[in-house]
């Protein structure tokens, strides 16, 4: 039963990382990231701090050895490059899709699963606010390497794109002034949660495969 159990694992494992290809350029690509720009901003950082919350602490506590998160933020990293990739071929230039910054936060992530000595709660909590506060500052960093988002929208559209999405100017500071502030606050709240999801999750798995 141990094959079947790890197998299980693997398997989730991976369904959450091509999800969370798919969550990315859904949801980061330039027109809903830039052309939407400060309430497209908190709405990616909710969504992909506890996407990542839900699959780091879940691999995290079934190897239960810290490192594991980071590892787990690299496949998704590198599965979202090779979809840009695939866009890339399509004609559209390669920064099409703004690849989120999951690494730095599920190193965090991972430094308090070790620095609680592997206490499962203190991951969750600790944890998990850190990826929520954390997530929306590198990846307002990232956004802003980005060169000229607003014209690339503007020449390079989604082709599935619906008539009322097409590209407008961005009113910034319409709705508030900091949507980082925004998105960290949101996101330190949400992620708890989700953290604890991924962790039951975890032990629901092992109970399935015990009966």
């Amino acid at each position: 039963m141990v094959w079947l159990r790890r197998t299980t694992h693997y398997l989730f494992i991976v369904v959450v990382a091509v999800n969370s290809t798919l969550l990315t350029i859904n949801a980061g690509d330039y027109i809903f990231y830039t052309d939407w720009m400060w309430t497209s901003f908190v709405v990616f950082s909710i969504s992909q701090s506890t996407m990542l919350a839900v699959g780091a602490i879940y691999y995290m506590l079934f190897t239960g050895v810290p490192g594991t998160a980071t590892y787990y933020a690299t496949i998704m990293t590198i599965y979202t490059w090779v979809a840009k990739g695939a866009w890339f071929a399509l004609g559209y230039p390669y920064d099409f899709i703004v690849v989120p910054v999951w690494i730095p936060s599920a190193m965090l992530l991972d430094l308090s699963y070790w620095a609680t000595r592997r206490n499962k709660h203190a991951a969750i909590i600790i944890g998990g606010t850190l990826v929520g506060l954390s997530f929306p500052l590198f990846n307002m960093v990232n956004l802003l390497l980005v060169k000229d988002p607003l014209e690339t929208a503007f020449k390079y559209p989604r082709p599935t794109l619906p008539a009322y999405m097409t590209p407008i100017e961005p009113q910034v500071g319409k709705f508030y002034n900091s949507p980082v502030a925004l998105g960290s606050g949101a996101g330190a709240v949400l992620t708890v949660p989700m953290a604890a999801l991924g962790a039951k999750l975890n032990t629901w798995t092992y109970r399935w495969m015990a009966a």
